[in-house]
C-alpha cells in the first residue's frame, strides 16, 4: 500500500495538561449540558456553534476541558462538542468491571444516537485517539472523517510488516513488563500514586521523573487518575486491535504525530498511515505528545484544512 503523505509544520511539547473545566472560563456561546446515555451513565459536555457535528475526545490524565480553545476555534464552522468520557471529572459514574476504550467507543455511539448528531467528524489525542479507532471499527456508520492525534493502539505492534516487526515486538514486550503489569499491580494494591508514577516515569524514560515534580503538578495529576483507578483494577489499559480491523477503516483519516514524541508511539502511526485507505499523514517537528496543546492554532488549521477535502469529496 503506498504510503501516506508526511508534511512537516511547526510545535513544540509537554506531557500532562488537565485544565480546570470552569464554566466562568468558556465563551459566553457555550453551552454545557448532561447526556444521559442509560443505564445510569451520564457524561458532561460542552457545545459550541452550528453546522456538522465535529466532537473531541480528550485523552487520559484529563479531561473535556483540554478542548476548552479547540471547541471555540470550530464552532465558527461546525457544532464544536467536547465532553468527559466516563471516569474523568466532572463526571461520576459507578465503575464496572472489564471497562475500556471499547467501553469508550460504545459511549459515544450512544452519545451521538442520545443527541441525534447523525454522522460526526471525529477528533481524539491519545487515550481519547485510541477510542476513536475502536469507534471507527465498532460504528464506521456513524462516521465522516477521522483524525487521530497518537493513539496508543500498542497491540499494533505485534503486528507490524517483516521490515520492524521485530523492533515492534520489543517495543511491546517492555511497555507491558515496565509500564502496564507495574501500572495494574500498584491500582490493584490501592497504591494509585506509584501506578501514576510508573507511568510517568516510563513515558518520559527517567525513573525519577516524577519524584521531581511539584506537590501541586503530582496532586493535580492524581486528581484527574480516576478512570485508572477503574481500568487498571478491573478492566484493561491497552485493548487488542488488529491490523485487519484497522484496514477496514474507510473515512477519511488525518493522522497527526509530533516528531519529538515516545519512539513507540511514532511506530503505530506510521504503521496507521501504511495500513488505514484515504490516510492522510502529517508530522510536525519540535514537539511531543501534546502536539495540540502546544500549537493548538497548528493543529487547528491542518485538521480544517483537511476536513474541508475530506468533506467536500463525499458531499
Amino acid at each position: 500500500m503506498m504510503k501516506a503523505p508526511r508534511i512537516a509544520l511547526l510545535a513544540a511539547s509537554i506531557l500532562v495538561a488537565a485544565l480546570p473545566a470552569h464554566a466562568s472560563d468558556a465563551s459566553p456561546r457555550v453551552r454545557f449540558g448532561v447526556a444521559d446515555l442509560g443505564n445510569g451513565v451520564r457524561l458532561h459536555y460542552a457545545s459550541e456553534g452550528s453546522g456538522a457535528p465535529i466532537v473531541f475526545l480528550h485523552g487520559s490524565l484529563s479531561d473535556m476541558s483540554y478542548w476548552k480553545q479547540t471547541v471555540d476555534a470550530f464552532s465558527a464552522h461546525y457544532t464544536a462538542i467536547a465532553y468527559s468520557r466516563r471516569y474523568n471529572l466532572p463526571n461520576h459514574n459507578r465503575a464496572i468491571a472489564g471497562y475500556s476504550a471499547l467501553t469508550d467507543a460504545d459511549d459515544l455511539a450512544a452519545f451521538v444516537r442520545t443527541q441525534h448528531l447523525g454522522k460526526i467528524v471525529l477528533v481524539g489525542h491519545s487515550y481519547g485517539a485510541l477510542d476513536a479507532l475502536f469507534f471507527a471499527v465498532r460504528h464506521p456508520e456513524m462516521l465522516r472523517a477521522l483524525v487521530l492525534v497518537e493513539p496508543p493502539a500498542i497491540s499494533l505492534l505485534e503486528q507490524l510488516p517483516a521490515a520492524r516487526a521485530a523492533e515492534g515486538r520489543a517495543m511491546y514486550r517492555d511497555i507491558q513488563r515496565r509500564m502496564v503489569r507495574p501500572m495494574q499491580d500498584a491500582f490493584r494494591s490501592g497504591d494509585r500514586e506509584r501506578g501514576v508514577a510508573t507511568f510517568i516515569d516510563y513515558v518520559f524514560d527517567d525513573p525519577h521523573r516524577w519524584e521531581r515534580w511539584s506537590q501541586e503538578d503530582r496532586d493535580a495529576t492524581l486528581r484527574d487518575a480516576h478512570e485508572w483507578d477503574v481500568m487498571l483494577a478491573r478492566g484493561t489499559l491497552f485493548p487488542p486491535l488488529s491490523a485487519q480491523a484497522v484496514r477496514s477503516i474507510a473515512a477519511p483519516t488525518l493522522i497527526v504525530s509530533g516528531a519529538q514524541t515516545y519512539p513507540f508511539l511514532h511506530l503505530i502511526d506510521d504503521d496507521l498511515a501504511e495500513s488505514i485507505p484515504n490516510a492522510e499523514y502529517l508530522v510536525v517537528p519540535e514537539v511531543g505528545h501534546q502536539v495540540w496543546l502546544e500549537r493548538p492554532r497548528t493543529c487547528e488549521e491542518i485538521t480544517e484544512h483537511f476536513l474541508a477535502r475530506a468533506l467536500a469529496s463525499r458531499s
